[in-house]
């Protein structure tokens, strides 16, 4: 008989805006706010630093260390950039999330 490989169940609540993330990425959505100088002068896109704080909506079956609903820290430049329902959404591997923040 062959060994069947035992596959993991995928936990509910790990799909959001209809994007499941595969294996240990996660989905984690964050607002860029408009920055201004304090002249009044908008800082375009192209000159901000990317934001580094976001909320996982959902997270593959293989994330160990976080989970939904977490706020995290994440490196800068790390990551997948896409935009869904008008939202700013990323897709991390869980090993580009440097921590949790705590209530």
């Amino acid at each position: 008989m062959a060994a069947t490989k035992e596959k993991k169940e995928t936990p509910a609540g790990t799909s959001a805006k209809g994007f499941r993330p595969l294996g240990d990425r996660v989905f984690v959505t964050y607002t860029e706010e408009l920055e201004r100088t304090a002249g009044g002068i908008y800082v375009p896109d192209s000159a901000r630093e990317k934001p580094q704080r976001g909320t996982i909506e959902a997270a593959g079956a293989d994330v160990e260390n976080v989970k939904v609903g977490d706020q995290v820290l994440f490196d800068k430049y790390s990551g997948t950039k896409i935009k869904i329902e008008n939202d700013d959404c990323l897709i991390l591997k869980e090993e580009d999330i440097l921590g949790v923040f705590e209530n």
